[in-house]
């Protein structure tokens, strides 16, 4: 069955969604925004649009009217309103969000719904619930989970050795608001940029510290089953140092707005980049205490004659691969909907979570 699909947000990831569901037989798509010039660009390529202020309830309702499914492909702040709008139209409801409040606001509209309601999507929630689910299902009894992901310019050649590659918004989301875990077999809140650590990888090493909403529901789901679960992003060296500069001494932790002002000053964005998911689980296994892993390092690469960025097509092959597993009823079609119940094998072999094998994902373990 084909699916009409809009897509909200013509931004970089928006851009790569449409560009996805075009490419498919099973989709059509539309992408709505009240930016006309990024929506203008879509036009050239084929792509369906429509005018839309998200912000005026009544428009974006009727806008939405007559499609399977929404994406949100737009700043957290707007879930709220999309999500309400969707479930009023009568439609399936896909975010990226990291924002904890607003999957908790998706979470309440999802009550009692005819339609299902899948926030937390793309790469960090989403992709890396998908696969830490996945290593911790292996195990007869879970002792830790850990999981990593880094969204890094190739070629780093500032202080903080960091480009921007997605949303400002989202990126000082994560470094500056309480981190879900759990800690000694408790769910807790653990502070951003603690939890230091150095980790190595193809002869690179790179540091790794709390940052927020990238777990997504997986401590719900894993309260009481385990002793320890974190996530934590992955940065070259210095990075958490000079973060801790900005945010503390400094104060801009309270000042999020000239915080964005200078990062979208100071940083360039890239399209070269790398996108670096590292899983590790430990836990007992036939009696005997083993420990797996499961690797994937996605680059920026060429489809169908168009260049994308890493972050574009492992957040946007986060989203589709569950998209298209709801409509193949792989997948519930009511209600809230976790990362954590989609089968990692059935996303992968999707017509967009294959994307995620070019990657190269490994899986290594060992006996303790």
């Amino acid at each position: 069955m084909s699916w009409n699909i809009c897509v909200i947000g013509a931004g970089k990831i928006g851009q790569m969604i449409a560009a996805l569901l075009k490419s498919s037989s099973n989709y059509s798509v539309t992408v709505a925004d009240r930016d006309l010039a990024a929506l203008s660009g879509l036009n050239r390529q084929g792509i369906s649009t429509r005018q839309i202020d998200v912000t005026d309830a009544v428009q974006l309702t009727k806008g939405l009217d007559g499609f399977d499914a929404v994406i949100s492909a737009a700043p957290f702040f707007l879930t709220p309103q999309i999500a309400k709008a969707a479930k009023d139209a009568g439609a399936h409801y896909f975010d990226l969000t990291e924002d904890v409040a607003a999957t908790n606001t998706v979470r309440d509209l999802a009550e009692g719904s005819e339609t299902a309601f899948m926030p937390q999507c793309g790469l960090a929630p989403g992709f890396v619930g998908i696969a830490g689910a996945a290593l911790a299902a292996e195990f007869d009894t879970l002792d830790s989970l850990h999981m990593r992901v880094g969204a890094l310019p190739l070629f780093p050649t500032n202080a903080l050795k960091y480009n921007l590659t997605w949303s400002t918004d989202g990126l000082i989301n994560e470094y500056c608001n309480p981190c879900d875990a759990i800690v000694n077999g408790a769910r807790v809140k653990t502070a951003p940029l603690e939890d230091y650590e150095r980790i190595g990888h193809d002869g690179v090493e790179y540091e790794c510290f709390n940052t927020s909403g990238g777990l997504g529901t997986l401590p719900e789901t894993l309260d009481g089953k385990a002793r320890a679960v974190s996530y934590r992003s992955i940065r070259y060296p210095g990075h958490c140092d000079i973060l801790k500069l900005l945010l503390n001494d400094l104060g801009l932790e309270r000042r999020r707005d000239l915080l964005k002002d200078v990062f979208e000053t100071a940083l360039p964005r890239t399209d070269q980049d790398v996108v670096l998911v590292y899983c590790t689980a430990k836990g007992q296994i036939d009696g005997v205490l083993r420990e797996k892993s499961l690797i994937n390092k996605s680059y920026a690469r060429t489809i169908k004659g168009q260049t994308w960025s890493a972050i574009q097509v492992t957040t946007a092959a986060g989203v589709l691969g569950v998209v298209d597993l709801m409509r193949t009823s792989a997948l519930p079609s009511k209600g809230f909907v976790r990362q954590e119940q989609v089968v990692l094998s059935d996303f992968l072999n999707t017509e967009f979570g294959q994307l995620y094998r070019a990657g190269d994902a490994t899986q290594q373990n060992k006996a303790a």
